[in-house]
């Protein structure tokens, strides 16, 4: 068994041990080009977001638009853009559409944004397609948690085995969205029982949400094994073999596939309070 310390995985042995053998180049189309993977996922009735437009080019915006106008919510983001770039999670309001930190958009200011990213703004300027989805109501459970934005769970899946797990939980340091680098909080999981630990935010560890106040520590995630059999189903259907799968629990739908990651940042060692080796090194002594 691994030491605390030894167990730590750094960004050169993930790329170098596991990116690059499992997850030959060729291939991270399945996880870097959203659209691609999610008709994957549709065709072996994987549950993921319902998808109303995909946006190509510019002549095609205006009438994705117009299929819009009767939908109280939905979520624009780039196909292949990162680290939560690029992505509006709208709902209806009285002059046009609001996201989750309080900003208005009309309808020219949402074309403008699609214009950007078909243009290649949220994808290293690599023409890019816009996906227009169904925005998801997140279950009461992470609501008690923290009302506002849409959390998420990310599980790490290696050689199709769910290893490492973590909720990602929106603040108002994170204007709604769960994403880390932007200042959401994230929040161990215990692989076996769905149980929440300690989180990590601002560096600092915690068992209270910094803005709700709730304590989350002891938490148990409701339905967690559907997260894990889902992840590992995903996993089985593209040819990555280290990978990280987002899902998102709705509140009618259950747990549902938002994307997958050919190259999982390592946050999610901070957030466990535990090396990525650790739960690597038990799954391979398993096989054996």
């Amino acid at each position: 068994m691994l030491k605390a310390q030894e167990s730590i995985m750094g960004i050169n042995r993930r790329n170098i041990e596991y990116v690059y053998p499992l997850n030959p180049r060729r291939d991270y189309k399945y996880a870097d080009d959203k659209a691609l993977s999610k008709s994957i996922l549709e065709k072996h009735k994987v549950p993921v977001p319902g998808t109303f437009a995909i946006i190509e080019h510019l002549w095609e915006v205006d009438k994705a638009l117009d299929s819009l106008e009767n939908l109280d919510k939905f979520v624009v983001k780039p196909s292949m853009g990162s680290g939560g770039n690029g992505i509006l999670i709208f709902e209806k309001h009285s002059t046009g559409w609001i996201t989750p930190d309080g900003k208005i958009y009309e309808r020219e200011r949402i074309k403008m944004h699609i214009a950007s990213i078909l243009y290649g703004a949220y994808s290293h300027d690599h023409a890019d397609k816009a996906i227009i989805e169904e925005r998801l109501d997140p279950h009461h459970f992470f609501r008690k948690i923290y009302k506002t934005g849409i959390p998420d769970v990310r599980v790490i899946v290696h050689r199709d085995v769910p290893v490492m797990a973590m909720l990602r939980i929106p603040t108002q340091r994170s204007k709604g969205k769960a994403n880390l680098h932007q200042g959401a909080l994230g929040i161990g999981i215990d692989m076996e029982t769905g149980r929440l630990g300690y989180g990590v935010y601002k560096n600092r560890r915690i068992q209270d949400h910094p803005d709700s106040g709730l304590t989350f520590k002891g938490m148990v995630i409701p339905g967690w094994e559907s997260f894990v059999s889902i992840s590992t189903l995903a996993a089985t259907l593209v040819p990555l073999k280290f990978l990280g799968v987002d899902l998102i629990m709705d509140e009618h739908r259950g747990p549902l596939i938002i994307e997958i990651n050919a190259r999982p940042g390592l946050q999610i060692q901070n957030s466990n309070s535990m090396g990525l080796l650790r739960p690597l090194e038990k799954h391979m002594a398993d096989k054996l």
